[in-house]
């Protein structure tokens, strides 16, 4: 079992090193060894695409971390009948061979980017010489990103929620790169150990990041921004209430990240901004999305039928349209039509660019954090309810409905606000599991029945407890 792990793990790296792109202006080549790609800064950016191709794999953010498994696992999709995607999973059946696979596929891809990313910063040690000081920091600090972020999605899926499991053995840190088990690290310390990587990132980016001199184009790669969207969502994870709301608030301040615009948003078709470009922190550029997008999930035109997508009615209860949710951005120009029936068309893009390498094309990314997220961050942390309403509200008025009574509303009731709004504005991106899982709520929205809160924890694959012995 160990030989055919090092083998899967070798050949899980090996293609992402093949299979990188031209993002950068350079051609990795598969034929080099290692230690020929580490002598050059060139060398090292073609490493840490690499990484970046394998978090936009099917496997990870491409699919199954946002717009696939996870999403099916917060009941996204209600698609039904013989042959459907995602039954199993959506029934929270963790025995099945459904989501054996993609826990599997998840976890293996997930640790075979870590020791992608372990390379880079390992190398960036051993071979400072060949680095710029401009290259050094943002090439070890958005390893170091990449790294925190893998670690704490891994947590959040196979762990227990933090005030439950704070003490309890959850997933291995990796820092390393050989194939020796790892201990598993207590939840409490892979936050401990996720922070301190993003502390080390931040400091490296803060006087080398162009995106803080306004290059949005950096929105594609784990900027500094990125790094204090991380820093507050692992934060708010572990209950530290004040120090999530000091790293969103950092997000937001400098407007780097503006609200769409009622113009993006409502265009015609062909223009659209269906995914709000301008609002994302950190997305993730998945090439060849559309194979997918189109002819499994959303559009699916071999049979209509089998879309991931829920009803009218589900649509129009998602976003309170009886209630003044009607003129929500969200619902009217992303909950689109296609044969007399619905389908969330967030991921569906008619933009087409003659340049590939354009950074404002809307066809091929994946949201990984959005700026909604860091206000809905300070409204939950925010000192009063009155303070955590205005913070929503900025969300709200710029989704197009009514703000709430600052005044008036209770904590009770502005959590309660809060979780609609993730319910809304997550869908499909993966992260409302995430949420739910938190927040320990006990009935997901379009659930008939409780969930166990042992059902927000997905079993550890196999081939890694026979693997890694120290699990007991």
């Amino acid at each position: 079992m160990r030989n055919l792990f090092r083998y899967i793990s070798f050949m899980l790296l090996a293609a992402a090193l093949a299979s990188c792109n031209k993002y950068l202006d350079v051609a990795p080549k598969s034929t080099l060894s290692e230690e020929e790609l580490f002598l050059s800064e060139v060398g090292f950016q073609q490493a840490l695409t690499g990484v970046y191709s394998q978090l936009a794999s099917r496997a990870l953010y491409g699919d199954n971390l946002t717009m696939g498994f996870m999403s099916a696992l917060a009941q996204n999709y209600s698609v039904s009948g013989a042959g459907a995607p995602f039954l199993e999973t959506r029934a929270l059946n963790y025995a099945s061979g459904e989501v054996i696979g993609y826990t599997n596929a998840i976890w293996s891809a997930a640790y075979s980017a870590i020791a992608g990313a372990n390379k880079v910063i390992l190398n960036t040690e051993s071979k400072r010489n060949v680095l710029s000081d401009a290259g050094y920091a943002t090439i070890r600090a958005e390893a170091l990103g990449l790294r925190a972020l893998l670690h704490f999605d891994m947590l959040r899926i196979f762990g227990q929620e933090y005030t439950a499991g704070a003490g309890k053995k959850a997933v291995p840190y990796k820092k390393t790169v050989d194939q020796n088990p790892v201990v598993p690290s207590v939840t409490e310390e892979v936050v401990s150990l996720a922070l301190q990587d993003l502390a080390e990132a931040q400091d490296l980016l803060k006087d080398y990041d162009p995106i803080l001199t306004g290059a949005v184009n950096r929105r594609i790669k784990m900027n500094y921004y990125a790094l204090k969207a991380l820093e507050a969502r692992i934060r708010l994870y572990a209950g530290d209430m004040q120090s999530a709301f000091n790293a969103a608030e950092e997000v937001v301040s400098p407007a780097v990240f503006p609200l769409i615009t009622f113009s993006r948003a409502s265009a015609a078709p062909a223009f659209r901004d269906r995914l709000y470009l301008t609002e994302q922190v950190f997305c993730i550029r998945v090439r060849d999305m559309l194979n997918w997008v189109n002819n499994e999930y959303f559009r699916f035109y071999g049979n209509a039928n089998m879309r991931l997508t829920r009803s009218n009615s589900n649509f129009q209860t998602l976003y309170e349209t009886s209630t003044g949710g009607g003129t929500d951005f969200r619902y009217l120009y992303r909950i689109e039509q296609d044969g007399g029936s619905p389908f969330p068309s967030k991921y569906w893009q008619t933009y087409t660019a003659s340049n590939t390498l354009d950074s404002n094309r809307l066809d091929q990314y994946v949201p990984a954090i959005r700026l909604s997220e860091m206000y809905y961050i300070m409204a939950e942390s925010a000192a009063t309810p009155a303070e955590g309403a205005a913070y929503l509200n900025v969300v709200r008025k710029g989704r197009g409905i009514a703000e709430l009574a600052p005044g008036s509303i209770t904590a009770a009731a502005l959590q309660n606000e809060i979780t609609k709004e993730y319910q809304k504005e997550f869908y499909a991106e993966g992260q409302l599991f995430f949420y739910y899982k938190r927040r320990k709520i006990a009935r997901m929205q379009f659930m008939n029945t409780n969930v166990a809160l042992s059902k927000y924890v997905l079993p550890i694959p196999d081939s890694e407890l026979e693997f890694n012995p120290n699990y007991n």
